[in-house]
């Protein structure tokens, strides 16, 4: 049976999709500590940075990461732990509200 509020439909495609995004997200962390260990850091060094098409594009990869690997977890927790259907829904859909602002959010910094 297939679910109609997991990301790929399938606990496998969901796995795999949290875990390649945890190795993102983990190697956007470390490009931004390394930045920070390696520089001065001012604002003109800072932006210049964050506004190369490069970091642009890796943050925008960033951010669906975070997009995707915080909506498996959340449908992880939701399903193992709220057992009532009508409950989880609603706290479902007050997750992917709050998920689809962040996203956005984070793409009007970005671009």
């Amino acid at each position: 049976m297939k679910s109609a509020t997991g990301l790929t439909g399938s606990g496998s495609r969901d796995w795999i999709l949290q875990r390649i995004s945890a190795v993102v997200l983990a190697v956007y962390a470390v490009v931004m500590v390394g930045f920070f260990l390696v520089n001065d850091v001012t604002y003109d060094v800072w932006h210049g940075f964050m506004m190369s098409l490069p970091m642009k594009l890796f943050s925008l990869v960033a951010v669906l990461s975070l997009v995707f690997h915080a909506w498996v977890g959340m449908w992880t927790v939701l399903t193992d732990y709220v057992k009532s259907a009508g409950l989880r829904l609603v706290l479902q859909a007050a997750i992917i509200v709050a998920i689809l602002v962040y996203l956005f959010w984070g793409v009007m910094i970005f671009w």
